[in-house]
């Protein structure tokens, strides 16, 4: 019977001494709960929740909800944004199948999304704010502005002050659709190593156009980068899959996820590139003929267009050489409209000021 208390006894005392054990280690490492937007979101806990708690005419119009994963410990904090244009769907639900993957418990630090910005603009397809203003070019904003202005404000404040790493996802515009590629700033290392540890295979250089949300929001200090890959108004699968595994390998890059980080590929960095555009005079009917990722050279034949005037058509060549990072769907067309965005091979080199902000506008059309 001594014997049986006796070993009882030491079992106890092993087992009092690891609960202490562990509870200590938990201490040392746990980071406080969460305040956010008027919530309170514990260690180890994941919620959803509209960014607004009061019902007013205008929360109705603007109000969006809001992904939060805050893990055990501290670690670096991940904000993920999408839907700044209402008709690029794909970066929502970029988001919202990355944050299902997501495990609290396991979580370095804190993931905060919020998937669905321009949350009218979403549901009734429309790219712009009620105002009719693009909301990518009003960051950081101001509370004394038009809706645009404001709800640029309350997401810049948000980001700003919750995170230090910021994703931002979108897909092309009007009518064109881009290769999956990130657009990242050369001025800052740190980011570059982040777009590299994406893994989307292309990296393209460029601040990104003055009042979006990754420039400003690098430019005070985080680390920023965009994802742009597909076309407006659709889900598409596969360019979400790569974007899902992005956002995965850029947490397991930043320490945020367990385990080794996966090995990723090496990305082609394009420091330049153009645009064809339809001559002067030669609107129509367009048609192309290549598809996205197609490397091309100088002079092969991209598509056509055909005048329904006359049915005179003009062919759409390769300027110089490169790959086919982004390009128009078939459509009607005027003189000037960018059809096809190519990545120039065989360009190296530090690019100066003006070459930055040549590129800077090159790049505009498809960045965010």
């Amino acid at each position: 019977m001594r014997i049986y208390q006796t070993t009882g006894r030491i079992v106890y005392a092993i087992l009092f001494t690891l609960l202490l054990f562990n509870a200590s280690a938990l201490q040392a490492h746990n980071q406080a709960s969460l305040s956010l937007l008027e919530r309170s979101i514990n260690p180890g806990e994941k919620q959803k929740f509209p960014f607004l708690i009061e019902q007013t005419f205008d929360a109705d119009y603007v109000n969006m909800p809001v992904y939060v994963a805050h893990g055990l410990q501290a670690g670096h904090r991940l904000c993920v944004t999408a839907g700044i244009h209402g008709d690029e769907i794909n970066g929502s639900e970029i988001a919202r199948r990355a944050f299902s993957k997501i495990d609290p418990l396991s979580l370095r630090g804190t993931v905060i999304m919020l998937p669905m910005i321009n949350t009218t603009g979403m549901r009734n397809g429309e790219r712009y704010m009620p105002d009719r203003r693009d909301l990518n070019r009003h960051f950081p904003g101001s509370y004394d502005g038009s809706i645009a202005s404001i709800v640029a404000r309350a997401t810049f404040d948000l980001v700003t002050t919750h995170c230090d790493t910021l994703i931002d996802l979108h897909t092309g515009s009007f009518m064109r659709a881009n290769a999956p590629q990130i657009r990242v700033t050369n001025k800052k290392p740190e980011a570059l190593t982040l777009a590299r540890n994406f893994g989307s295979g292309i990296i393209i250089f460029g601040d990104g156009p003055r009042g979006s949300l990754r420039r400003e929001a690098s430019e005070s200090g985080l680390t920023a980068i965009i994802y742009e890959a597909a076309g407006p108004h659709v889900f598409d699968v596969e360019t979400a899959d790569v974007g899902v595994h992005g956002l995965l390998n850029a947490m397991s890059h930043l320490e945020m996820l367990p385990g080794d980080s996966p090995e990723i590929p090496d990305s082609q960095v394009y420091l330049r590139t153009t645009w064809e555009r339809v001559p002067l005079g030669a609107g129509g009917y367009f048609f192309p003929e290549v598809t996205l990722g197609t490397k091309v050279r100088t002079g092969q034949r991209l598509g056509y267009l055909v005048s329904p005037m006359d049915n005179e058509t003009t062919v759409v060549s390769a300027s110089q050489d490169g790959i086919i990072i982004g390009m128009a769907r078939p459509q009607i067309v005027l003189s000037g409209y960018a059809l096809f965005h190519l990545g120039l091979e065989g360009q190296s080199g530090k690019l100066t000021e003006k070459e930055l902000r040549e590129q800077d506008r090159a790049n505009a059309l498809t960045d965010g």
